[in-house]
């Protein structure tokens, strides 16, 4: 995301990525099909400049990396968004959007491509 001086000012990465089964909690695992590993998307990193945080700018890029990680799946398989956070706050911003936590890890967080799906065919 570029300013209007064309300086970066957030970014965020996309990749495929694979979780092993045991990792979902298991009122996630029973809407999965059982293969030991799933593909999903990783979010790797989600950035924003110092001088425009808080100004909305991470959860604009959110949403877009939800919707292009959504809009991939028809290309790409992908049973939704896994995102490591940094901090505790990165995770409470992962968390108010929805992302629960992955089993034995509090800070790698996920959000099932159904519900991203549901969020964007709503609008």
């Amino acid at each position: 995301m570029l300013d209007r001086q064309d300086t970066i000012v957030g970014y965020y990465t996309l990749s495929a990525f694979g979780v092993q089964l045991p990792e979902f909690p298991e009122a996630v695992v029973r809407k999965l099909p059982r293969y030991p590993v799933l593909p999903a998307t990783l979010l790797g990193r989600l950035a924003i400049s110092r001088t425009h945080q808080g100004k909305s700018l991470g959860r604009f890029l959110l949403m877009d990396a939800l919707y292009r990680s959504w809009k991939n799946t028809s290309e790409v398989g992908s049973v939704g968004v896994v995102v490591d956070a940094l901090d505790q706050k990165a995770r409470a911003f992962y968390l108010h959007h929805e992302f629960i936590q992955l089993r034995d890890c509090p800070n790698r967080l996920f959000r099932a491509m159904a519900d991203i799906e549901r969020a964007f065919k709503t609008r």
